[in-house]
């Protein structure tokens, strides 16, 4: 399989999906074990969520799961969250803070994952956003997340639905972050803006609003459209549908903005 699949599209907006693949080459399959072969920690449905909504958009997904390796993460494996529980480039744990591996991963290991899948889906990405960037003056990247929203190892509580991450305001124009987060509060929906989810690698990375390129990070509580957030992760319509209402809006008032934030 390849590690990354790309649909491109004409409009402004490109949606990063790294998280919801569940691909897993034969051999590391083997080296999991029975918890890590759960995947519990997939941005299970995302891109069945985002299908559709923006007509135009171009898309890079992942096809492989974030156990191989995170592909929102930098490959130097810097942490995202000093002094905060996560993950990283190659999980030894998942979000709850268990062990997944019955042989974890070497230096080796963590260097060939990162040439045969890293390293493409990247070059994937930064090879869409400058090809829009070319077409429109402006590429707005909207990296696509979702994590359940009970994880006491992540995070205190109960999770916000929207989860929106600028990186303090960095990635991206001001009036993206303004948009996309008052159509979240004009949902009724609980939200946040730069909350315990301020913006993985992807967002800091690529989004440089000074070149042209601005980025923002949508982290979903899975509550929001899955009806259950254990096995088997089943997408709910009903919840979806009534979600989609929103994430709608927001990718078009995104498409409508790039020609306003160019000038």
């Amino acid at each position: 399989m390849i590690p990354v699949e790309v649909t491109p599209g004409d409009s402004p907006v490109i949606l990063g999906l790294p998280h919801t693949g569940t691909w897993l080459p034969d051999d590391i399959r083997a080296r999991l074990n029975a918890r890590g072969q759960v995947l519990a920690d997939t941005d299970w449905h995302i891109e069945r969520l985002y299908d559709g909504l923006l007509p135009g958009a171009t898309t890079v997904r992942a096809t492989f799961h974030r156990y191989v390796i995170d592909a929102n993460r930098g490959a130097d494996d810097a942490s995202l969250y000093p002094g905060q529980n996560t993950t990283g480039l190659v999980p030894l744990t998942d979000f709850d803070g268990e062990a997944i591996w019955l042989t974890e991963p070497d230096a080796a290991d963590i260097a060939h994952r990162k040439a045969q899948f890293h390293a493409p889906y990247h070059a994937a990405l930064a090879a869409e956003v400058a090809r829009v960037r070319a077409r429109h003056g402006v590429a707005i990247l909207y990296d696509c997340h979702s994590i359940r929203s009970h994880i006491p190892f992540l995070f205190p509580g109960t999770l916000p639905d929207f989860n929106v991450g600028t990186n303090l305001g960095t990635t991206c124009d001001p009036r993206i972050e303004a948009a996309v987060y008052d159509l979240c509060m004009a949902s009724g929906r609980t939200h946040v803006l730069n909350g315990r989810f301020k913006g993985g690698w992807t967002t800091r990375h690529y989004g440089q609003p000074g070149t042209g390129v601005h980025a923002i990070q949508m982290e979903l509580a899975q509550s929001t459209h899955l009806s259950t957030e254990v096995p088997p992760f089943a997408y709910d319509d009903a919840k979806a549908e009534a979600l989609r209402v929103t994430l709608r809006a927001i990718l078009e008032r995104l498409a409508a903005l790039a020609p306003e934030i160019r000038a």
